[in-house]
């Protein structure tokens, strides 16, 4: 899958693993590394749907064009998918470019 980022800032912490690291700390670091090169190992996101840690779902309300995995509990990895003309967002084996969008914490509100 083709993977683009909101921010150089962000491509570098989501690529690095010696940043992810030192930004979010040694597990949390780990895990945003893994599941981003899940992302780019996949052929799709359904790839990412069977992994049953990664927890992939859709947002909801204002958020709901976007999709989230779990990283260590509460943050989440947060990506937008970028649809060709007629795919639809619901139809998760046609989703084969994302864009991440951040890592957060969105049910308390915390960005990073």
């Amino acid at each position: 899958m083709k993977v683009e980022y909101r921010t150089n800032k962000l491509k570098k912490q989501c690529e690095d693993p010696k940043i992810a690291q030192k930004d979010y700390g040694a597990r949390m670091g780990n895990k945003l590394t893994q599941r981003v090169r899940e992302l780019i190992s996949a052929t799709n996101l359904l790839d990412i749907k069977l992994i049953p840690s990664a927890r992939l779902h859709r947002l909801e309300g204002t958020r709901a064009d976007e999709y989230a995995v779990d990283l260590v509990h509460p943050h989440r990895l947060v990506f937008t998918p970028i649809l060709q003309e007629g795919e639809d967002i619901n139809e998760l084996e046609s989703i084969n470019i994302v864009r991440i969008e951040e890592v957060t914490d969105y049910h308390g509100k915390q960005k990073r």
